[in-house]
């Protein structure tokens, strides 16, 4: 069992930096693959970014590739997106989420999920 806790939303203008966090519960945290969605009003989860449970490697969508990083801390069981040069259209909330499957884009691949944290970015 995991539980995820997201942190770190809020509101902030076009050009901003946000760092959201990902706290998680279980003694298996290591383990999983933890990844970032996001929902938009209107609109359906999309896959944001995954980093898996080593650390070293981690995805990206194309709309926030070069802009967000992941990274994780295995020690303190938390995961971190940092989040640059914000635009309106990141605005969503943000949700992360864990997997030990290999298919870390699809939502449906994930068994354990936060509740999510609200970021709002105005033009």
């Amino acid at each position: 069992q995991v539980q995820l806790v997201e942190s770190g939303g809020g509101l902030l203008q076009a050009g901003g930096s946000l760092r959201l966090s990902c706290a998680a519960s279980g003694r298996t945290f290591s383990r999983y693959t933890i990844g970032w969605f996001r929902q938009a009003p209107g609109k359906e989860r999309e896959f944001v970014t995954a980093i898996l449970w080593s650390g070293g490697d981690s995805y990206y969508a194309d709309s926030v590739k070069g802009r967000f990083t992941a990274s994780r801390d295995n020690v303190k069981n938390t995961v971190y997106l940092q989040m640059n040069s914000l635009k309106p259209e990141d605005t969503a909330v943000y949700h992360c989420a864990a997997t030990m499957s290999p298919y870390y884009y699809r939502d449906r691949s994930y068994d354990y999920w936060g509740q999510g944290t609200q970021v709002t970015v105005s033009s």
